[in-house]
């Protein structure tokens, strides 16, 4: 008898299948003699869409709303539907006892291999492989500890309840939205909060009216000390910023306090998800998503990281064995910075790491055992691998400590200061990143009642300034403090907004747009309120916890969700497309609307029935002119295509080009004509020229 492995994509697959020497490759599938390994392609099966419980649905009414099934029912997505189709096949072999879910080890891979196997009606029993990464000993050691699938249903039915919510309150308010203004408008659980933070900050910035202060810096004998008074040394008054300013001219400082103070600042934990992505937007300027899918490939492809999708920066005890073990993997490329951790046996410093508590699926982001080779990783995966391994090595050295010295002066009545840090012990920002050291001479021998000149004053005015628009990093700091979202969800829900032009992203900042503005305010308060998402994500951590009923949770929605849609039915406010243009539709004649695209800008119908829709700006082809060599904008003509580039004037026919052998083709001629021994690394022009000549 054999078990069925059900990986999340073929790449992991593959590689679960090597580790347990399982070779035989078949259609969707590799078997062996214990074990079968097959895929899934992310999701194989979806929730129905409403069209497929009643086809009028098809045609988006107002008067059909709210869609609420009674019970939510499942459909294979077509596009994947020959991997399904394998899969159930594999489930209804009688030689095949046991299936074991090895999809992504969290709340997502749960539903993915869950739905296949209600979809498929599996009755066979279920063993989960939960692992942390995908190195050829995490996976052997998982096998070796399979765990019965029982212990994830509630981790499932969390998922469930999630992915319901989503499609019972977003599907049904985007449709009310949509139908009701006449205008494509969504809107989510998650996604209008989101939104939500970001225009109330743009009409913070909008309220803003900047005023004028001053501040007062004065030369007191070696020190560069700032006027305080009794707060942040802003003066809003010119008149007494100069007369502050005055009592300076010549007059002698007297120090009436020296403050030291030793302090410490701990080790970072190791990276959760969130912090990562906020610290590679900070430092690189990636977007959340290409943190992730970055991090992706490091994990799955490389092996060199442990799973990413993780809301916890600590540790389990029983990893601490492991670290030694995981400093020699990152050696080759941080030899220097690894030698401490070594020399001391790989002793973690940073003992509050280890907390079992605190670890909820799947521990902090650390390096595995795998040994890394930093020259086959991209500069993208270099830069996200070097954030992951120096927050890793941080936890083998000692705190950073140093010492704060502050000293008060008295100017004529009028109180001043100068601070200095100074640097005792760098500790774990060797390797982090230092801060400014200074020797602290100038402090050093200074004492109360010292007295100074005052060598020179001079007053600086500035204006106030508003707060500063989202980055993806302040945003993603806020949706985890409101709980919006998940680790792994965030940045999906971030594009999102991209994607439906309510927000745009200019110098690494979100605007939002004219869209964005008119749609929260055409959104019921609750739903754009990130307090009730974040109950509603309490929820769900219940569930997959086992405290909540899913039950409860699911009629809750329901009633949320008629209570939404009625909202809207019933409003009286306006909405007005931002983006019509004055131009009408040639099929209709109703006004055309301009649309922002990853392919650039184009026109569509307004009339949601009519589906004209035409590209407004050119698109431009790789073929170069051949006067100025810019690509040149390619057209439809009456004779066919044609290339033509407007700056040069210049009009080519597309007959003219080059024609191009596709991939399938060349392969088959290099298969033609080359030798067995000699087709690797040979150019097809070079084969087909000796060819050439043997026929001559």
């Amino acid at each position: 008898m054999k078990s069925l492995i059900l990986a999340e994509k073929p790449s992991v697959a593959r590689e679960i299948a090597r580790v347990l020497n399982v070779r035989d490759a078949k259609n969707g599938y590799i078997e062996g003699n214990r074990y079968v390994v097959t895929w899934a392609l992310g999701h194989l099966v979806e929730l129905k869409m409403p069209e497929h419980y009643d086809p009028k649905y098809k045609t988006w009414r107002l008067e059909d709303l709210p869609i609420i099934p009674g019970k939510m029912e499942l459909k294979v997505i077509r596009e994947t539907s020959h991997q399904f189709k394998a899969i159930e096949n594999l489930l209804k072999r009688n030689d095949i006892k046991e299936v074991i879910i090895a999809t992504d080890a969290g709340r997502e891979g749960e539903l993915v291999a869950r739905w296949i196997l209600e979809k498929a009606r599996c009755k066979k029993t279920v063993k989960r492989l939960w692992i942390s990464s995908v190195t050829d000993r995490a996976i052997r050691e998982g096998f070796a500890r399979l765990r019965p699938g029982k212990e994830f249903e509630n981790l499932y039915h969390s998922a469930v309840c999630r992915a319901e919510a989503d499609w019972l309150i977003g599907l049904n308010v985007s449709r009310a939205l949509t139908t009701k203004y006449n205008d494509p408008l969504s809107a989510g659980r998650v996604q209008t909060p989101t939104l939500a933070m970001i225009i109330e900050r743009e009409s913070q910035i909008q309220r803003f009216v900047p005023e004028p202060y001053w501040k007062i810096r004065a030369d007191i004998g070696p020190f560069s000390a700032y006027w305080e008074g009794k707060g942040d040394g802003r003066i809003f008054s010119e008149e007494k910023a100069k007369e502050i300013l005055a009592k300076t001219k010549g007059a002698t400082a007297t120090a009436v306090s020296v403050e030291r103070k030793a302090k410490t600042e701990q080790q970072p934990l190791p990276y959760d998800l969130n912090e990562l992505q906020r610290d590679a937007n900070k430092i690189f300027g990636f977007t959340a998503k290409k943190t992730l899918n970055v991090l992706q490939r490091l994990y799955e492809v490389h092996k060199l990281v442990t799973y990413p999708r993780t809301d916890s920066r600590y540790l389990t005890a029983d990893l601490e064995k492991t670290l030694a073990e995981r400093l020699q993997a990152v050696e080759p490329a941080y030899r220097e910075e690894v030698k401490p951790a070594l020399a001391n046996r790989g002793k973690v410093l940073a003992k509050r790491v280890f907390n079992n508590e605190k670890v909820t699926d799947h521990h902090g982001i650390i390096p595995t055992e795998e040994r890394v080779r930093i020259e086959e990783l991209s500069a993208d995966e270099r830069k996200i691998y070097d954030l992951v391994v120096r927050r890793f090595l941080a936890l083998f050295y000692p705190p950073y400590r140093y010492e704060t010295v502050r000293v008060q002066f008295d100017v004529n009545g009028e109180r001043f200061s100068a601070a200095e840090k100074v640097v005792l012990d760098p500790g774990f920002k060797k390797i982090t990143g230092k801060d400014a050291e200074t020797d602290g001479e100038k402090f050093s021998g200074i004492s109360q009642g010292a007295k100074f000149p005052v060598k020179n004053s001079e007053l600086a005015e500035k204006l106030t300034e508003p707060p500063e628009r989202y980055t993806e990093a302040d945003l993603l700091a806020l949706m985890e403090k409101y709980g919006l979202g998940t680790p792994a969800t965030r940045a999906e829900i971030i594009e999102r907004l991209l994607e439906t032009e309510t927000v745009e992203r200019k110098n690494g900042r979100f605007h939002p747009t004219a869209k964005g503005k008119q749609l929260i305010s055409l959104v019921n308060e609750e739903l754009k309120s990130p307090a009730l998402t974040a109950k509603w994500e309490k929820e769900l951590e219940k569930i997959a916890r086992g405290e909540a009923d899913p039950e409860t949770f699911l009629q809750n929605i329901r009633k949320e969700t008629r209570k939404l849609v009625e909202e809207i039915k019933t409003s009286s406010k306006t909405y007005r497309a931002y983006n019509l243009t004055g131009s009408k539709c040639p099929e209709c004649g109703s006004f055309l609307k301009e649309r922002n695209t990853k392919e650039g800008k184009i026109l569509v119908c307004s009339n949601r029935e009519c589906s004209f829709r035409k590209r407004k700006d050119p698109v431009l082809s790789n073929r170069r002119c051949p006067q100025c060599h810019r690509r040149m904008e390619i057209h439809q003509g009456k004779a066919g295509p044609y290339f033509q580039c407007r700056l040069c004037n210049i009009v080519e026919k597309a007959e003219d080009q080059k024609p191009v052998l596709d991939k399938r083709e060349e392969k088959r001629l290099l298969a033609k004509y080359a030798k067995k021994e000699e087709s690797f690394g040979i150019s097809l022009g070079d084969l087909l020229k000796e060819a050439l000549k043997k026929n001559e």
